[in-house]
């Protein structure tokens, strides 16, 4: 079995059950974690992490990302908690800022990303270790609060804090005060040196340097044997996402003439019938540049570029056959 790190990711492409199924199959295969998306209004990251955590033992389970403003900071502590009560060991919590214009459109002002991330990771982190806490910031107010655990283990928990970054500003951030960065998708491998500069500069102001900071980072792999299949599989979400989520689309590094384009056929939240329409817009070139895509030996050598340029531990998302990827990832990569 390969010793390459690899993790799977899943969205909402998978009925529950049918991620449930796997889940265990990574598992089986050798992958060391599965990560549960939770973006648009879709689907929540906290119970398909319940439901893979219920039926595996030794993969590790992270929300990939959910965001640091829709949850009470004392239920969110709480919810990591019980995680770790089914999974003990086993929890990550995957944090992220969240986006425009969805958070909004639900009455959401994120004013102040950074601060609010900063106080969000260290109130959670003192509950997660059992603290009685009492926190005055801009953002979260508490006055003597503890997790009150009675029935149960009453000590600290380890559950890793790793921060969604995209931009630089909170990659610095997150070098600083995180365990880990869930480095996105949709970005091309230089994006990634780029961010590890940012990592390393947050990391020295701890007293840390880059390698104590952990790096997965999500791509959508779409691997048929089928060449063309596949990178149809990858041109389609590429178009939705360029579409829809400008933070993804500033850090793609796609020509702005293509953005613009697109978003002369795309509304948001954009429907199957324009996201066909706007396909062809996306050339080959784009879809291998931002997604691993491709013949299995193409896959492989995009997801080496990205551990070339610092990234960690893949996590797939995939797209097409996802036992197919599993399979030729559990043979390594390199």
């Amino acid at each position: 079995m390969s010793q390459d790190r690899v993790a799977l990711y899943l969205q909402d492409a998978h009925s529950l059950p049918e991620g449930i199924e796997l889940v265990k199959y990574a598992e089986a295969k050798g992958f060391e974690a599965v990560w549960q998306a939770e973006s648009r209004l879709v689907r929540d990251a906290i119970v398909p992490m319940a439901a893979f955590a219920s039926h595996t033992s030794t993969l590790k389970v992270g929300s990939g990302v959910t965001n640091n403003w829709t949850r009470n900071i004392g239920l969110l502590a709480a919810t990591f908690l019980t995680l770790d009560d089914l999974a003990p060991d086993r929890i990550i919590c995957g944090i992220g800022a969240w986006w425009d214009p969805l958070a909004q459109k639900v009455g959401i002002e994120r004013r102040k990303p950074l601060l609010a991330m900063r106080e969000t990771v260290e109130v959670l982190r003192r509950l997660l270790n059992m603290e009685n806490v009492t926190f005055h910031g801009e953002f979260h107010h508490v006055d003597g609060i503890q997790l009150d655990v009675v029935h149960g283990r009453t000590t600290p928990r380890h559950v890793p804090i790793y921060i969604g970054a995209t931009g630089m500003k909170m990659m610095e951030l997150t070098g600083e005060i995180a365990d880990g960065a869930v480095l996105n998708y949709l970005v091309a491998p230089k994006y990634n040196l780029e961010a590890m500069d940012a990592l390393e500069r947050g990391a020295k102001k701890a007293g840390k340097t880059i390698d104590d900071i952990d790096r997965p980072q999500l791509m959508i792999c779409s691997v048929d044997h089928d060449r063309k299949r596949a990178l149809d599989g990858a041109r389609k979400m590429i178009t939705q996402y360029l579409g829809q989520q400008p933070h993804l689309m500033k850090a793609s590094g796609v020509s702005q003439e293509l953005l613009d384009d697109l978003h002369q056929v795309l509304t948001w939240p954009a429907t199957d019938e324009q996201i066909e329409a706007a396909m062809h817009l996306v050339p080959d070139d784009v879809v291998q540049m931002c997604t691993a895509a491709g013949s299995p030996a193409e896959v492989k050598a995009k997801v080496r570029e990205y551990m070339d340029n610092g990234c960690t531990c893949p996590i797939l998302y995939p797209l097409g056959d996802a036992r197919l990827m599993i399979d030729i990832f559990s043979e390594g990569y390199r």
